[in-house]
Parts: structure tokens; C-alpha cells; sequence
């Protein structure tokens, strides 16, 4: 299996994942579901017919092999391995651009978060997604799901080093800017106008000290009541106001 792939278990997770336009390869379920009885596992056995996914019958010992939680309740499927952009190409396409938005999530852990900044960022009309090959989540089932389809829109890049990649953007006329509760500036006065790249840091220990230092301006949001906001959340929040700066 590539690992980029995974495997889906249950068949409530893979029902879902059918409806969510997960790409899947192949469906395994056990040999010994009576299709007849279990009204779930057949339905999942018509859709992937319908979507001309191969259904395969094994064994109880196949489906624990292969199952990493043990969860499998008769019915797993293997989703295809996600196809990353190349930022050449994204700014190869961004180039001619007077104004561009380029979000980077410097070692974001959760799938989910990663979906919803992804559905948020394909609104407010991204150029591109930037994330870590290690340390981070990636694209999975579960991004699927919370980006509501967006990962299939929108370019998401996978680069080994995140400091290397801003000098990269720096030269092709990207502004760095870096959301922090310490920032320096309030978003809502910071010139967010023509090339920018968005970073936002991992869940628990915020932006690292490296990236900041290379960020052109470290930007906070003004919230009251609260000490923070979910990252996806500050996310929404900050490509928001890029778009309404840029529109004006």
C-alpha cells in the first residue's frame, strides 16, 4: 500500500466516505455478511458498483490484517493516495497575479482542522495550501469530510522545509504574514493588499520562532472575552479580512 493511502474502517466511515467523493480503490468486506441482513454493507456494495469501485469478498483474518484499529465490522476500503500540487506550478500560475493569497500551515496536527482551513481557503479564493511532509496532518478521509469537497479545488502543496519554501515566495513578490496571538500588529491595520502568504501554526505551540523571524509582519487578531480561537477558526478570520482589503 502506498503510503500515502489508507484504509477506511466500518461500514458507517466508508458510507461516508463513498458520499463524501472519497477516492476510493477498492472495497474489502468479509465473506461471511449476508448482504441480504446487513441493509448498510449492501448499500455500500451498490454504491461502489454504481462507482465502479471493485468490491472484493475475504476472509475475517484478511479484514483483521489489514484493519489498524480493529474496527472493521466486516467492511473496509482503501482510499487512493492524494495527488499534492508542485509550487512551481502554483506560481507559474500566480505570477501575472497583482493580487494572490497563499496559506501555510506551519505543522497543523488535525485532519479536521486542515479541511475546514482548506474549505475556508478555497472561499476566499487561495492560490494554494502549503503543508509540511512530516509532522503534520495530511490529506485523509477525514479531510474530505471537513473540507466539504474543497481539497479536490484547491492546490495543496507538500514541501519538505517551510523556511525554504517562504524564501521561495519571498522572490516571487509574496509578503510573509504570520498569525499570532503576540503579534505585533492588528490584522484590521495591516496592509494585506497584492501578494500575500497566510502562515498559521500548529494547534498547540503556535507559528515557530523560525518562521516568525522570516515573516515579513506577525499579525494577531483583536478578540475579546476569550484567550484564543481554534485555529481554523483565526484562519477563516484572517483570509476574510485579505479578501475585504483586496476587494475594496
Amino acid at each position: 500500500m502506498d503510503k500515502n493511502s489508507e484504509y477506511i474502517e466500518s461500514p458507517r466511515a466508508v458510507n461516508e466516505a463513498l458520499h463524501a467523493c472519497v477516492p476510493i480503490s477498492k472495497i474489502y468486506i468479509g465473506n461471511y455478511i449476508n448482504l441480504k441482513h446487513n441493509k448498510g454493507i449492501s448499500e455500500i456494495v451498490r454504491i461502489a458498483q454504481s462507482q465502479n469501485i471493485k468490491v472484493e469478498k475475504v476472509d475475517k483474518s484478511v479484514l483483521d490484517q489489514l484493519s489498524v484499529r480493529g474496527a472493521h465490522q466486516g467492511c473496509l476500503a482503501l482510499a487512493k493516495p492524494f495527488e499534492y500540487a508542485k509550487i512551481d506550478n502554483v506560481l507559474e500560475t500566480t505570477k501575472d497575479k497583482v493580487k494572490s493569497l497563499i496559506v501555510i500551515l506551519d505543522h497543523i496536527e488535525d485532519a479536521g482542522n486542515l479541511g475546514a482551513i482548506a474549505r475556508s481557503a478555497l472561499a476566499f479564493g487561495a492560490s494554494a495550501l502549503i503543508i509540511p511532509n512530516d509532522r503534520a496532518a495530511s490529506v485523509t478521509s477525514t479531510t474530505y469530510k471537513t473540507s466539504a469537497g474543497a481539497v479536490f479545488k484547491l492546490p495543496i502543496v507538500k514541501v519538505s522545509n517551510i523556511n525554504a519554501v517562504i524564501e521561495t515566495l519571498k522572490k516571487n513578490e509574496y509578503w510573509i504574514a504570520s498569525a499570532s496571538e503576540h503579534g505585533s500588529e492588528n490584522i484590521w491595520d495591516t496592509n494585506l493588499k497584492g501578494k500575500i502568504t497566510m502562515i498559521f501554526g500548529n494547534e498547540h505551540n503556535g507559528v515557530s520562532k523560525l518562521v516568525l523571524e522570516n515573516s515579513d509582519f506577525i499579525v494577531k487578531l483583536p478578540i475579546n472575552n476569550i484567550e484564543s480561537l481554534n485555529v481554523a477558526q483565526a484562519a477563516t478570520a484572517c483570509m476574510y479580512e485579505f479578501v475585504r482589503q483586496n476587494n475594496e
